[in-house]
């Protein structure tokens, strides 16, 4: 498996403000829902245009946090985006990391007359019997990415060498996350099914752990992984390599580093299927530098299987 990178922009709005710790992508109408985890609001990016998207009233007056503002406690911590339907109707399904109250929600973004429109609720029981199924303490509890297969969502916790704790993910059905979402059933009432767990290997003696997903059209996933040392599953720590793996059900199938990028480490946190080509697999990837003032990267991937 080979990894290639064909092209790199920075994001930025219209009005040249930068989008920041962009930590998830996925496909809206003619364009592109990207999460920013540090912020009430997302990026909508179609040609030539990048506009905000309201996700959630402030929280606390906040619109943004990070750690010198002393607000990164507060921040919803959007790590997902997961291609979605409302009868019939493409949506976009954002979720929280996880390990506090203030990284439970569950947001759904569809299209109203060409305009993104946001629902939001609390997901708090669904986030509690995830870290359940999974062995995972509340506030270890990290979910990084996840991938759409048919009428499932396959979500996906970051792992950590150093405590021993795995990469993994379980099954939700789909249309039970959205009717939760949108306050049609209980979040307690989806079905967490079906815990696997994944060997994805080490740099230097780091551990690769999983930042996102996207589903092939014939089942198998593609993770994006981060070897970042830290102590925990949640905190963030330099990043000593980045690298696509390809996962049948457990297995792991083959692994490609990222190349780095005028000396850079990237650490894809956002992936998206663009378009498969025999075995050639185009995606587009968002970059979350850990730089509150640094606009985002986004990268065209060509991935050889």
């Amino acid at each position: 498996m080979r990894l290639f990178v064909d092209g790199i922009r920075r994001l930025r709005f219209d009005d040249g403000t930068p989008v920041t710790a962009a930590s998830a992508i996925a496909p809206l109408g003619d364009g592109w829902l990207i999460a920013q985890d540090d912020a009430t609001s997302a990026a909508w990016h179609r040609a030539g245009s990048v506009t905000p998207v309201r996700l959630m009233p402030p929280v606390e007056g906040c619109d943004r946090f990070s750690e010198h503002a002393g607000t990164k406690h507060l921040k919803p911590d959007l790590e997902v985006a997961c291609p979605a339907a409302v009868a019939g109707d493409p949506a976009v399904l954002l979720l929280g990391s996880g390990s506090s109250a203030r990284r439970t929600s569950g947001i759904l973004v569809r299209l109203g007359d060409g305009v993104p429109r946001a629902t939001g609720a609390d997901l708090t029981p669904l986030f509690e019997r995830v870290a359940a199924r999974l062995g995972v303490p509340m506030d270890q509890l990290n979910l990084e990415g996840a991938a759409r297969l048919g009428n499932r969502m396959r979500w996906f916790s970051r792992g950590n060498l150093a405590t021993g704790t795995p990469s993994a993910s379980v099954d939700l059905p789909l249309a039970a996350l959205v009717d939760a979402v949108l306050g049609r059933t209980a979040a307690a009432a989806v079905p967490v099914e079906h815990p696997r767990r994944y060997d994805l290997g080490e740099v230097g003696g780091v551990g690769l752990a999983i930042t996102d997903a996207v589903a092939l059209p014939d089942g198998r996933v593609i993770l994006s992984t981060a070897a970042e040392d830290t102590p925990n599953a949640v905190d963030d720590g330099p990043v000593m390599a980045t690298a696509l793996a390809l996962v049948d059900d457990e297995t792991v199938v083959d692994v490609a580093r990222v190349p780095e990028l005028d000396g850079t480490v990237h650490k894809i946190e956002g992936l998206a299927l663009r378009v498969v080509e025999g075995r050639t697999v185009h995606l587009l990837a968002v970059v979350d530098d850990d730089d509150p003032e640094a606009p985002s990267v986004e990268l065209d991937l060509r991935l050889e299987l």
